[in-house]
This record gives structure tokens, C-alpha cells and sequence, in this order.
């Protein structure tokens, strides 16, 4: 054999072994989570609701939904669970009017994580309840502003871009403009990869118009020209991942922040039903949200997994599929769900958790433990939740019992730290009134329109100083 021949057999051998080891290297993927704002299942048409969200559910048909995804009750606690991976417990940060219970020097949030694993990172949309900014906690690129609800100039004057505040003009809408950064953010970063946090602020209230209502919408009207409007810009986003060639490297994730607040309660009903519970209870519609996941030619199409998935979840997920580093010397309660993502072999979580202000429970497949020892029957969830006596001796529910209360023994709910809502309620009978309410147990058989809220009082703690938001 000639040495031109030997050598040529001894490049091809080279170039396949090259192929070889880059088809098995991980591929890491661009990373989009968008957060709605106070969307429950009733609010999006592919878990039950009755409005019209095609491009939500495109997601779904393309992608996976995961029937049984557990956040905090409330904006701030469900946020800082996502960002740092860590239950309220842990961080502190228990109620809305706790934000100042964090910060950088004794919490991680997932930018500093994804950024070591070369990700470019980007937040866009609502920063509240948390204190600092996006750039303080390791986010490269932002755009804020204050006030949830609030996107036209007659209600807010300004809004910020890394720093820098700019006017809101005449017919412009934040959630335009929320889009607009985060298709510059993905156009500017196309060769990746990158991770984008898209809380994106809808449909929070006040519930005005969108540049599509009408002008003689009715409120019920309005409030579904915000879910509409909310689909919409899903649509659009979608939208430019194909224009840019993306979509395939690309997770999109799309879940609710907490349940359906009480603008849309009456109207956000899932197969025609009322749910149990809403925003800041801690029922089923308090705190149980869509989570569509989709990611073309790897996510599993149009299935539904019945896995439990909580919000500590996010963080421990995302880094592992950027291959990103944990953070050392830190108790992470995040359970990754990468492998549902990619249609492969798991060991899903057997309980999820869910505390706000004080108050917390945990539930499994079947049943619900709350900290003041009540189990409830989750058979008929999320309209009904059924109390179970303590002397019932059903094997299922002894079990749970048992299995649940070690895991409440492990988390310890700590009391509200302070907020608006617990100075209120230290202010006369309308305030003591609202407190006994929030107190109140389930009854044995609990259906809405009946909710228990989560009580955010806790009369020792200081004011908290202003939110940044």
C-alpha cells in the first residue's frame, strides 16, 4: 500500500472519529421561559379554559404539557423559588412583602449559573417583589417597569433598559416592547447560546385595554382581550425562532406565575367549571398553573406527563442542560425534569411543595398534607378537595399521611415578613375581618367559589423598605 493511500485512509479515519465525538457531544440549547402573570389553568385553552389561545396551544400540540405544575400563591415567593432554585423557607422571601429577605451576597440565581456555562442571559418584563435589579442578580440585558397592568403612558410614564430609563410615548404598550427586546436580545445572540427569563407581565390587572379591544369593551370582554393579547405575542416570538432558524435549538417553556387572580376568577373556569381556589389561597387554583414545554425534534409531541413538577424545578433543570455548574456550599431543592424534556428515562419527584406566608403544604400523586396536620383528597382536583379524617384507615391515605409528614418535618414554614396587606390588617375591624378569613380551614368537602388565602400577617416584623421592582 502506497503512503498517499496510507494517508488518506488515516484522514478519513480522523475526520469520521472528529464527527463521531461532535455528534455525542451535548448540544446545549437556547433557553426561553416565559412566565405569565397570574395565568391559571382556566386562563389557556389547552388546560380547560375557554378563551382562545392558538398559539399556546400550538406549543402544546408540538411540545409537552405537564398536567400537575406547582408555584407559590403569590408574584414575589413564586419568582425567587424559580430564580434561586430554593423554597420560601430557606430564602426568606415568603410573601410580597418580603423582598428585602434576599440578595446576591446569600442567594444564587440561575444567570450566574447559566452565564459560567457561556450563556448570554437576558430578563424582560416584570421585576417586582424582589429587591435590587435583573443586573444585580447576573443578568447581562434588561428591560423594567413599574407597575404590573400598567402599559400605556396615561398610566405610566417610563420604563428601563439596563439601566437607563426612557419615556413611554404616545400609543406605545410595554408588552410591545417587551417583545421588541427580546427578539433584539435572541436576534444579537442567533449563534448561542443564550437564555432568556420573559416574564412577560400578562395578564396581570388593572385589566385595561389592549391596541386590539375595542373601544367599547365590556370589562369581561377586556379581560379576555388580555389572554388574547398575551397568546398573541407567544404567537409572534414563535414567530421570529422560525425567521431566525432557531426553533429546533431552542426550549421554550411557557407557565403561569400563580393561579388566575380574582379579575378573571368567575370567567376562568376549566371545562366549563369553577376551580377551587385562586391567587394567594392555598388551594389548587392558588397554586397549580400550566407549564407547556416545547422544543422541536426533542421534546416528546403532544404529550401529557403526569409528572409533579414544582418551581424550585426550573433552576436544577436549566443548568443541566446548559451543562452549567451548580453552586457550591448551597441547599438546592430543585429537582431537574430534563430528562421528560428529551422523551428519556426518569425519576420524577414523589411530592411537590408549596408554602406562602406562613402557611404550607405538600402534596403526592393522590393526596395533600397541609402544616396544620389536614390531608385532603385530590381525586377530583382542582374543583374539589376532599378532607380526610384522622381516623380514616384507608391503606393510600395512611401512607400519604405518613410519607407527607416527614417531608413537612424536613420544611418548616416560617410567618409572613410584613407587606401592605399585613400593615391593612392591623388597622381596625375591616383588617381584623380579612385576617379571620385568611385563617380560615378548609371545610371537609371544599369547592369554589370558597378559598382559604394564605395569611401575610406577621405584626413584629418591621415595614419593609421600598420594593424595587
Amino acid at each position: 500500500m502506497t503512503f498517499p493511500r496510507i494517508l488518506s485512509i488515516l484522514c478519513a479515519a480522523a475526520f469520521g472519529l472528529l464527527r463521531a465525538v461532535s455528534h455525542a457531544a451535548p448540544q446545549k440549547p437556547n433557553i426561553i421561559f416565559i412566565l405569565s402573570d397570574d395565568v391559571g389553568l382556566g386562563d389557556v385553552h389547552c388546560t380547560g379554559g375557554p378563551f382562545k389561545t392558538p398559539n399556546i396551544e400550538a406549543m402544546a400540540q408540538g411540545g409537552t404539557r405537564f398536567q400537575f405544575c406547582y408555584a407559590a400563591p403569590l408574584c414575589g415567593p413564586s419568582r425567587c423559588e424559580i430564580l434561586t432554585g430554593r423554597y420560601p423557607f430557606r430564602t426568606g422571601h415568603n410573601s410580597n412583602g418580603s423582598a428585602n429577605s434576599v440578595s446576591p451576597e446569600k442567594e444564587v440565581m440561575i444567570p450566574t449559573v447559566m452565564k459560567k456555562a457561556g450563556y448570554a442571559t437576558a430578563s424582560a418584563g416584570k421585576w417586582g417583589q424582589i429587591c435590587l435589579g435583573p443586573k444585580e442578580w447576573g443578568f447581562d440585558e434588561h428591560i423594567v417597569f413599574k407597575g404590573s397592568g400598567r402599559y400605556w403612558n396615561t398610566q405610566l410614564r417610563s420604563y428601563n433598559v439596563n439601566g437607563e430609563d426612557r419615556p413611554l410615548k404616545d400609543g406605545e404598550y410595554i408588552p410591545d416592547l417587551l417583545h421588541n427586546f427580546a427578539v433584539d436580545f435572541i436576534t444579537r445572540h442567533k449563534d448561542g447560546p443564550f437564555f432568556l427569563y420573559y416574564p412577560m407581565s400578562s395578564i396581570h390587572g388593572p385589566i385595561l385595554r389592549t391596541p386590539d379591544s375595542k373601544p367599547d369593551a365590556s370589562k369581561d370582554q377586556l379581560y379576555a382581550d388580555n389572554v388574547e393579547y398575551m397568546d398573541k405575542m407567544v404567537g409572534k416570538l414563535m414567530a421570529e425562532l422560525d425567521r431566525l432558524h432557531l426553533r429546533e435549538k431552542t426550549l421554550v417553556l411557557f407557565a403561569g406565575d400563580n393561579g388566575t387572580a380574582r379579575f378573571g376568577r368567575d370567567a376562568a373556569t376549566v371545562d366549563g367549571k369553577a376551580i377551587s381556589g385562586m391567587k394567594a389561597s392555598m388551594l389548587e387554583g392558588g397554586s397549580r398553573v400550566p407549564l407547556v414545554v416545547n422544543w422541536p425534534g426533542t421534546t416528546p409531541a403532544g404529550k401529557v406527563s403526569q409528572d409533579l413538577i414544582d418551581f424550585s424545578d426550573f433552576f436544577g433543570t436549566f443548568a443541566q442542560l446548559g451543562v452549567a455548574p451548580l453552586p457550591e456550599n448551597v441547599i438546592l431543592d430543585s429537582h431537574s425534569f430534563a430528562p421528560q424534556l428529551k422523551g428519556e428515562a426518569s425519576t420524577p419527584r414523589e411530592w411537590a411543595y408549596v408554602e406562602l406566608g406562613g402557611q404550607n403544604y405538600v402534596r403526592d400523586a393522590r393526596y395533600k398534607l397541609t402544616g396544620k396536620g389536614e390531608l385532603f383528597d385530590l381525586k377530583n382536583a382542582p374543583f374539589e378537595e376532599i378532607a380526610v379524617p384522622t381516623t380514616a384507615d384507608d391503606a393510600g391515605a395512611v401512607a400519604s399521611r405518613a410519607k407527607l409528614q416527614a417531608v413537612l418535618n424536613d420544611h418548616v414554614a416560617k410567618e409572613g415578613n410584613g407587606g401592605k396587606a399585613e400593615r391593612k390588617n392591623k388597622k381596625g375591624k375591616k383588617g381584623k375581618g380579612k385576617k379571620k378569613r385568611a385563617m380560615r380551614t378548609p371545610p371537609a368537602s371544599t369547592t369554589a367559589p370558597g378559598t382559604t388565602a394564605a395569611p401575610n400577617i406577621n405584626p413584629e416584623a418591621p415595614a419593609p423598605a421600598k420594593k424595587a421592582r
